[in-house]
């Protein structure tokens, strides 16, 4: 509310310039000599009733070439309050004068098209980018184009804009577009698309070589079609993209040399990744082949040396399942099984190196700052 206050300090005081103006020419009278509209505006922002002083002072405003800013910036004032109404009438009705000049028109015209956008109107919005994509606010046109086609799901139009803005800009695109090409790539997987859906998949990673979700979507597919090696292939690739997502790569691994862990191959590949990374996830896997070979034994005794090395809250929970101690000396293992398997299912798994948000899911796009690929599973003794 104070703000608005001092905001209107500057209005008022153009209206009662105006209105002089406008009396100086009309008549003879005293420039003091004001509309009795303006005192009743300065009344009402005296008494801390600003909404009905701005529509007094708005009224009092005509629209020309020295009030045009006063109208934009009141415009852009409503609609961060929320009153996205009030910013319309404002906008449009500065879109509506003749007597604007091009680059005033086109101010107008953004501030119109970002209300309409505000407001949830995105067809209106949009028409409005479209036309401003051939003036001076183009970047600014295509940037809430693009915004909009995302929200709408419209990937191919997306992609567009965004090689458009990729050409207008230094920021690199390549990343948005992979995650674009996924999205279109899970829509046509849905409507069983599949060889539509495979040709979007190498476009992402035509676009970023290092796209985990184009990989990880490439391996399921694959797998859906019965071509397991295409899988392995696929799910391989993880380690060299992103080694934050192995434990990703590794569970889908699994799936492919299911039913039986018994594949030379894969049970080499665990062995070796452990080798590079210690990665839990590895040792994990080696146990439970372990314990369909029907050896609980060596699965806790390769577990325990392996937690000495590298602690982990996930493979301390697993040897826990895997414990076997005396009776006597157990007591306490289910109370310290049960508080670790309740801290693991309230922590988040995944963090945004953007902007911190946290959660449990894996969203390639923020949920808080909308940023494309900057989740990242969370590492370190209880992460991933």
């Amino acid at each position: 509310m104070l703000e608005l206050l001092w905001f209107l300090l500057p209005v008022a005081a153009a209206s009662g310039w105006w209105a002089a103006q406008r009396n100086i020419k009309q008549s003879t009278h005293s420039v003091f000599d004001l509309s009795p509209d303006y005192y009743k505006g300065l009344n009402y922002l005296l008494n801390e009733e600003p909404d009905k002083a701005i529509d007094v002072f708005i009224q009092l405003l005509d629209v020309d070439s020295d009030t045009v800013e006063t109208h934009l910036a009141l415009g852009v004032l409503f609609r961060q309050r929320g009153e996205v109404n009030r910013a319309l009438r404002i906008h449009q009705n500065l879109v509506a004068r003749p007597r604007l000049n091009i680059s005033q028109r086109h101010s107008a015209m953004l501030a119109l098209a970002e209300d309409y956008f505000h407001a949830g109107l995105f067809d209106r919005a949009e028409e409005m980018y479209l036309q401003l994509t051939d003036t001076h606010h183009k970047k600014k046109a295509y940037q809430h184009l693009l915004n909009i086609y995302q929200q709408e799901q419209e990937w191919d139009k997306a992609i567009e804009v965004a090689h458009v803005l990729h050409n207008l800009m230094e920021k690199a695109f390549n990343c948005d577009i992979a995650h674009f090409y996924c999205e279109k790539a899970v829509r046509l997987q849905e409507l069983q698309q599949y060889q539509q859906a495979f040709d979007a998949i190498d476009h992402a990673l035509v676009q970023d070589a290092y796209c985990v979700r184009a990989s990880l979507l490439e391996g399921e597919l694959a797998l859906l079609q019965g071509q397991t090696q295409q899988a392995i292939t696929a799910f391989k690739r993880i380690e060299q993209q992103d080694l934050s997502f192995l434990f990703k790569a590794i569970t889908g691994l699994k799936k492919c040399y299911k039913p039986a862990y018994k594949s030379a191959d894969f049970i080499d590949y665990l062995h070796a990744l452990l080798s590079r990374y210690a990665n839990i996830n590895a040792a994990l896997a080696l146990v439970d082949i372990a314990i369909e070979q029907e050896d609980p034994a060596a699965a806790a005794e390769f577990l325990t040396q392996h937690l000495y090395k590298h602690p982990s809250i996930r493979g301390l929970q697993r040897l826990l399942e895997l414990s076997t101690l005396p009776a006597e000396n157990i007591s306490y293992i289910p109370l310290i099984q049960t508080s670790i398997e309740q801290l693991l299912k309230n922590k988040p798994i995944y963090q945004c190196s953007h902007c911190g948000f946290k959660g449990k899911s894996l969203h390639w796009q923020c949920p808080s700052c909308k940023q494309w690929n900057t989740i990242k599973p969370i590492q370190g003794i209880d992460g991933e």
